[in-house]
């Protein structure tokens, strides 16, 4: 009987998104490979806006732009 080979373990960031009107949504998901390299977490911010983009479509109610983002749990 062979052995199954090891699963690779996504890791998942999570975030909190402010808006410009003042909301926030809180622990938003990014695999923590779309936010590896010197940028940081500078890729978040444009994943969460095609994320909202395509929220927005489907809803047919448009967000407000993104703020900042901060990781959750940092204050």
């Amino acid at each position: 009987m062979a052995r199954k080979k090891p699963t690779a373990r996504v890791e998942m960031i999570a975030f909190d998104v402010f808006y410009d009107d003042g909301t926030r949504t809180s622990n938003r998901k990014i695999s923590s490979e779309l936010l590896g390299g010197l940028d940081g977490d500078g890729p978040a911010v444009a994943i969460f806006e095609a994320q909202d983009k395509e929220i927005a479509e489907r809803s047919g109610m448009p967000r407000g732009g993104i703020k900042s983002v901060s990781r959750s749990g940092k204050k």
